[in-house]
């Protein structure tokens, strides 16, 4: 039985379970003569039923899913001569998986080994075994569920707090798997930014003027010993995110205040889906928008007045950058902008005020703090951008303040780093983890101080 079908009748057996559990507790509410003594509505009695079959069924198809491979795959060693005891990790994880390809028929050669053959077809007969063994627990076990769930059925049963109290539980898991993902996340990039450190100096990264990760692959290489200084990596990404914020951040935030303060309704209504249209266009789009119109259009227009301009350069990059935040901040913004009390406005118009007065002296101090959280959160955005930097502003990571030249950032240099197969002890694969742990802090200190900022500023005003 495949995994779709039987999770079918699962589901089948949980609409079951509500169905008639909600049917039993109306019966038997109306048999004692008044529904109301039951503790729970009716609905709570059918979802505790569908709970208490569902959760125990998903949990098995859940744990044998995860277990069955390896049981396998220890019956099929076991099964195999003792010569293939003594093979290292390697050479026998070759092997089974030409089992595992000779058992869904994907073998191109002209012979096949006969044990490799046998052990195909047991593993074949392996996986036909649990398939039947899962179904049949599954299922009595989901029938087994629904008789206790019945049985346990009394009009005093506390349904609804058994249901909450399993939601909850439930939320709970939820969260812990949200901040486990980020912890083991943290921890992955920071065990093999410590390698890194191992090998180059922690001084030498932070404050080394020279970006040229090639390191030598033989014993007798010169000339690649490598430069891991990432002051031109961050200052690249540093002047193109502070010409991405020079665009986005006026334009999104003077959008904001015409849409939530001047435009009427109908503007309103169709301004607004236009311009978060921007937000759901694809990154690649942006960079060949870059790269084939927007650099080679400053490239020309530098070179008619005189300017030597780099055919992949900062400003292109960070004019296609901020083009993009721009829904972003006028989102955020125009939210926070509409959250100001009516009454500060009323208050300010009574006192005789103009509405561009009202806007200025009012409005903008009151949703600053917002405001300000949404800035920071877009300055977050755009250190995290790669795609339209790799069209539009080159791999060159060169130490300049100019916007016209070409430069790179700390995404990019990741990208590069880690394309292709690479060795993960050598220092220049190593080097990308160094480069999005210190990308990670980054970005992690403007989160923190975009709340901070919110939630000091914000109680003035509540």
């Amino acid at each position: 039985m495949s995994n779709l079908l039987l999770v079918t009748i699962l589901l089948g057996f949980v609409s079951f379970g509500y169905v008639y559990g909600r049917k039993y507790a109306l019966a038997a509410g109306k048999k004692g003569g008044d529904i109301h003594k039951l503790h729970s509505r009716p609905a709570y009695h059918g979802m505790l039923i569908a709970l208490w079959c569902g959760l125990p069924t998903l949990l098995i198809l859940f744990v044998w899913q995860l277990i069955e491979p390896s049981i396998i795959t220890s019956m099929i060693i076991s099964s195999l001569p003792d010569t293939f005891s003594s093979l290292t990790p390697g050479p026998r994880g070759l092997i089974l998986n030409d089992i595992r390809n000779l058992a869904q028929g994907l073998h191109f050669g002209s012979t096949v080994d006969p044990e490799l053959l046998h052990a195909s077809d047991y593993y074949l007969q392996l996986q036909q075994t649990g398939k039947n063994i899962k179904s049949a627990s599954v299922i009595v076990i989901g029938i087994a569920a629904l008789l206790v769930g019945f049985r346990h059925f009394s009009p005093g049963l506390r349904a609804r707090n058994h249901v909450e109290r399993i939601v909850r539980y439930f939320l709970i898991c939820c969260s812990l798997i949200a901040i486990f993902t980020t912890i083991g996340i943290i921890l992955s990039v920071l065990f093999e930014a410590i390698r890194f450190f191992q090998k180059i100096p922690l001084s030498e990264f932070l404050f080394g003027l020279t970006w040229s990760p090639q390191t030598s692959i033989r014993a007798d290489q010169v000339a690649a010993s490598g430069e891991f200084g990432a002051i031109p990596v961050f200052a690249g990404t540093m002047l193109i995110s502070a010409i991405a914020m020079a665009v986005a951040t006026p334009i999104g935030l003077l959008s904001a205040i015409y849409l939530s303060e001047y435009a009427s309704k109908r503007m309103r209504a169709v301004a607004k889906p236009l311009i978060e249209i921007l937000a759901g266009v694809p990154t690649v789009v942006y960079g060949f928008f870059a790269a084939l119109v927007v650099a080679p259009f400053i490239r020309d227009a530098g070179a008619s007045i005189g300017l030597q301009v780099s055919s992949e350069s900062a400003l292109a990059a960070g004019l296609i950058m901020g083009i993009m935040i721009i829904p972003f901040i006028m989102s955020i913004s125009d939210d926070v902008i509409n959250a100001v009390p009516q009454s500060l406005r009323d208050g300010s118009y009574g006192l005789g005020a103009t509405k561009s007065e009202t806007v200025k002296n009012v409005i903008i101090p009151a949703a600053l703090p917002g405001i300000v959280g949404g800035i920071l959160l877009a300055v977050s955005r755009a250190i995290g951008e790669t795609m339209i930097v790799v069209m539009a502003a080159g791999l060159s990571a060169n130490l300049t303040a100019n916007p016209l030249q070409a430069v790179t950032t700390v995404t990019v240099q990741i990208v590069t780093l880690l394309v292709g197969d690479q060795e993960f002890d050598s220092a220049k694969t190593l080097a990308a983890f160094a480069l999005g742990l210190l990308l990670f802090i980054v970005t992690l200190i403007l989160n923190i101080l975009a709340l901070y900022i919110v939630r000091t500023y914000r109680e003035e005003y509540e």
